[in-house]
């Protein structure tokens, strides 16, 4: 499951983000994650909550899911996807270059 080490990432970020601003605990984190990101949104939050440790051990989870976009050759035209390796719902083509939705970021870091 690599959600775990997803989580413990994103906490080892966030808790190294709090000492170096000296603050102290924090109340919640704002994750980014694309549809395409290959994410199983549960199982994130479950880890997130079992990895969380010092400044962090009360924080709470908060995710926005990011839209999955492509750009399709033949059409010449950006569709949206639900799933990487999805075909144009325009045209049929498997052509489709993944332009948004593949990203994870920390997008907020609340502190108390």
């Amino acid at each position: 499951m690599h959600e775990m080490s997803l989580a413990e990432s994103v906490l080892s970020l966030v808790e190294e983000t709090a000492r170096r601003e000296n603050v102290g605990m924090v109340k919640t984190v704002v994750l980014e994650i694309g549809a395409l990101a290959n994410v199983e949104i549960e199982a994130l939050r479950f880890c997130f909550e079992a990895a969380r440790r010092s400044v962090t051990k009360d924080a709470a989870l908060e995710i926005q899911e990011i839209p999955g976009q492509g750009w399709c050759l033949p059409c010449g035209e950006a569709v949206l996807l639900a799933r990487l390796g999805d075909l144009c719902p325009r045209c049929g083509s498997g052509q489709v270059q993944p332009t948004m939705g593949m990203e994870m970021r920390v997008k907020e870091i609340e502190i108390e």
